[in-house]
């Protein structure tokens, strides 16, 4: 039976940082387990790969949701990384922050040292930016972040048409000012995927106090009383048991990580028992205030033919992209597809950004998994802040099916309000000039869409989500938190929960680099913590 000092129980975003910081002391044992495969692909180091990786199953979860009431009772496609990076290495690499405001509500939420000012330090050590270092910028971090090296000529276009539909350029979304229209910066180096695992597993891996187990999912938390000892595992070996000397830490996501505490009987009652499971620690929080992203996307025609398609004359041009990026990884195959975006506010009196957009060079139905003919640009227009709250459950007490996923979108009204201008706007911005130029007409939602109640019919036929699940363990004092400041799991010795799910917000924009440093923030209390001596967890 191996025994370490601790256990990740996931190697995504946040698990590589901490598996970084834990073992930097020799003097602890680290192991570190992943579900899925190593993340040695093709379709993981180039980042056009993400049309691949979305679409199958190799190194995502492919969860999907329960029908969603307010959206045709549809059940919709929730990807999830599963591999060394997680969602990281199937993303489509987008760096963002947030704004300050984002992170000031989690500390006035009862949550002191999560505010702006604790956590852009974090961001800024964290990052090595190619455009160089300034006072909210890092350039000594190990993790790269960098502009698109071979931007598709249709993004400035699509700029240029933001400026005329009224909305300003921003070169730096993670500058002074959120709002705005601009390129996106991403996790890349040299032309390829900079996932978490290339930043913080890859220089580490030799590491004699590092134990990586991949192919290796937790079954469930074992405990001794109220507290954390180990994690039960299914291993290429079988079914294994590995312990704790020092505590457990789940880094699993927002889906993995509350599923594991209710299949170890952490969690509501009800859900807990109805699976035939033994209440262990009765915590009603898990799984609950689940929060996403909702999003809707605009598709129009592209007259101009520079947008990449399934058409004839994308032949040649694959042939020269493949060449390019064998030789010096640039060209098509180094584009994250989604290089060009905004933020925008739906009202002057609005305190920061409700919407953002990803703009497209393609075609993009059914997140890639329906082939469109042709060529065309989508825009993405997703909702930031929503009100609407959902849950992840038990379907049953096998630890190998998946969860119970509802999110419940648009079941507040305002969601939809604002999930609706933020779409007239990018209609708007799509009708501009310069984009007009260039169109060969509206596809989705279509030109017969003109009336309110007919465009939301469509965002309640099309509306899908853009990969922002956070919340289901959130981080608090109140009766509904399931870990304290600290990311403590409240009542249980030695576990903690380290990843998306502790947030109790969302923030503006892409989850990615956040959880990153929520690694880093949970990284630096552990070993603070390490020579205090024994305490329970906060009740």
């Amino acid at each position: 039976m191996a025994e370490f000092d601790y256990i990740i129980v996931g190697a995504g975003s946040a698990g590589a940082v901490l598996a970084n910081r834990l073992s930097a002391d020799p003097a602890n044992r680290v192991c570190l387990l992943e579900a899925g495969k190593p993340d040695n692909s093709a379709l993981i180091n180039t980042p056009l790969g993400i049309v691949g990786l979305l679409g199958t199953k190799t190194y995502n979860w492919y969860f999907n949701t329960e029908p969603q009431r307010h959206l045709n009772n549809r059940s919709l496609y929730w990807p999830r990384g599963k591999t060394l990076g997680g969602s990281s290495s199937i993303n489509a690499m987008i760096y963002i922050r947030g704004v300050p405001t984002d992170y000031d509500r989690w500390e006035q939420a009862g949550n002191p040292g999560w505010g702006w000012s604790s956590v852009a330090p974090i961001f800024k050590a964290m990052e090595h930016n190619e455009r160089g270092g300034d006072a909210l910028h890092g350039e000594a971090g190990e993790l790269n972040v960098a502009d698109v090296v071979h931007p598709n000529p249709l993004g400035a276009v699509f700029l240029q048409a933001a400026a005329e539909a009224g909305l300003a350029a921003n070169p730096d979304f993670n500058g002074p000012v959120q709002e705005g229209s601009g390129p996106y910066q991403v996790t890349q180096k040299a032309g390829k995927r900079f996932s978490s695992a290339r930043a913080f597993l890859d220089a580490i891996k030799t590491r004699p106090n590092l134990t990586i187990m991949t192919e290796t999912r937790a079954r469930r938390v074992l405990l001794a009383e109220k507290r954390a000892i180990g994690v039960e595992v299914q291993s290429p070996r079988g079914i294994e048991r590995i312990m704790a000397r020092a505590e457990v830490i789940l880094a699993g996501g927002s889906i993995n990580s509350p599923h594991l505490l209710l299949l170890s009987g952490i969690g509501p009652r009800d859900e807990v028992e109805r699976a035939g499971i033994q209440l262990r620690h009765e915590l009603p929080g898990v799984g609950r205030n689940v929060q996403d992203h909702l999003d809707y996307a605009i598709l129009i025609k592209d007259l101009s033919k520079q947008a990449i398609g399934i058409a004839p004359g994308m032949a040649p041009r694959l042939i020269k992209a493949f060449m390019e990026y064998r030789r010096d990884k640039t060209g098509l195959l180094a584009s994250n597809v989604a290089e060009v975006g905004g933020f925008a506010r739906l009202t002057p009196e609005s305190a920061e950004p409700e919407i953002q957009f990803h703009f497209l060079p393609s075609f993009l139905r059914d997140h890639g998994r329906k082939r469109t003919l042709g060529y065309g640009m989508t825009l993405h227009v997703c909702q930031l802040r929503p009100k609407s709250r959902g849950r992840i459950g038990l379907n049953n007490a096998d630890p190998m099916a998946d969860p119970l996923i509802d999110p419940d979108y648009l079941s507040e009204p305002d969601d939809l309000a604002e999930l609706m201008a933020g779409v007239k706007l990018g209609r708007r911005i799509l009708a501009a000039p310069s984009m007009a130029a260039i169109s060969g007409g509206e596809v989705e939602p279509g030109a017969s869409i003109t009336d309110d109640a007919a465009l939301e019919a469509r965002i309640r036929a099309q509306a899908e989500s853009i990969y922002h699940p956070v919340g289901s363990c959130k981080m608090g004092q109140d009766p509904m938190a399931v870990v304290d400041d600290r990311l403590r799991v409240h009542g249980i010795a030695g576990l903690r929960v380290v990843d998306a799910s502790i947030m109790p917000t969302l923030i503006g924009g892409n989850t990615n680099a956040p959880t990153m440093v929520i690694g880093e923030k949970a990284s630096r209390m552990i070993l603070a913590d390490r020579n205090a001596p024994p305490t329970e967890a906060a009740a």
